[in-house]
């Protein structure tokens, strides 16, 4: 476990050290605690992304704690905010949807181009494969040659089977053969990418919508989860895609991407707070090891400094 949260903290090094230095810098050598403290504690919180909401959440508790007597120092307050974002984070947390034992789970993966989503599916492949499960991939994304090209490398690397067809195919088409494919083939798992145009494109959201009907229509059961990939460093533009993308696609869940690269991972906490999606996993670097299985408690102890229980 104390490897498992070793990764969090190197994932979230960078917001780790921009949220407790700033902090400690709000709240250093005062002999008692001011509004406008707590007001540039919203701001360096709203500022890490963890919205409006949460923001003002987490220090209405930390000014109610202050006034009780009960905190007195910078350290009590990474301790509390850490023991809120946990709360926010697991209040909608679940296991993973996985189809009953013989069948193929599918995981329909969403979001735009450049959130990670074509590299997120070949590392979940690699750490699937390393679990001992059959996994099968579908490129979805029909109109971006290099988006089928990428998918197929990540095959090559992990020894999955790759669904594809010509430039340009209806990516529908191609979505149905790749479930009927893992079902003859008794795939485990069959993780299908699709098109990232921006999320403002009606035809993209028609043809995700599309794709999920066809899905649905041969395989009631499925698709078992529908993941968002969201760029961890994209602010208020996260928040734009995910709300619109969950107009029609059935968002199940979110994968966070590139989290070791921004001083901003409070993304998690918006999310959560404005769309109740659970986090299903965080990507904080480069190998597929650093694709992990998100761990509400882990994330917030490591976003604020605390060493994990």
């Amino acid at each position: 476990m104390k490897s498992l949260f070793s990764r969090f903290k190197k994932g979230l090094r960078k917001t780790t050290t921009s949220v407790t230095r700033g902090i400690s810098g709000v709240f250093a050598d005062n002999n008692r605690w001011t509004d406008e403290q707590f007001d540039n504690l919203e701001n360096l919180l709203i500022s890490s992304d963890f919205g409006v909401a949460a923001s003002l959440r987490i220090v209405a508790d930390i000014r109610d704690r202050y006034e009780q007597g009960s905190i007195a120092t910078s350290e009590d307050i990474d301790k509390v905010s850490a023991e809120d974002v946990c709360k926010i984070l697991s209040r909608n947390q679940r296991e993973i949807n996985y189809a009953p034992k013989g069948q193929p789970t599918v995981i329909l993966f969403v979001g735009v181009n450049g959130s990670g989503k074509t590299t997120s599916i070949g590392k979940l492949a690699s750490l699937w494969q390393k679990e001992g499960k059959k996994v099968m991939l579908a490129a979805c994304d029909t109109f971006r040659a290099a988006a089928v090209e990428q998918l197929k490398l990540w095959g090559d690397r992990t020894g999955t089977h790759v669904v594809s067809a010509i430039h340009g195919a209806d990516p529908s088409s191609v979505a149905f053969d790749a479930v009927k494919s893992a079902q003859a083939r008794n795939a485990d798992i069959l993780l299908i990418d699709t098109a990232g145009r921006q999320h403002t494109s009606k035809g993209l959201m028609a043809e995700l919508s599309k794709i999920h009907r066809t899905i649905n229509k041969i395989y009631p059961e499925a698709p078992h989860e529908v993941w968002l990939t969201i760029d961890s460093s994209q602010g208020s533009n996260a928040i734009n895609q995910a709300r619109e993308f969950s107009k029609v696609a059935n968002v199940s869940g979110l994968v966070l991407t590139k989290l070791d690269g921004t001083g901003k991972g409070g993304m998690a906490v918006a999310l959560q707070q404005e769309f109740g999606f659970p986090v299903i996993f965080v990507g904080m670097g480069e190998s597929p090891e650093d694709m992990q299985e998100f761990n509400p408690k882990f994330y917030a102890d490591a976003l604020f400094n605390v060493e994990t229980e």
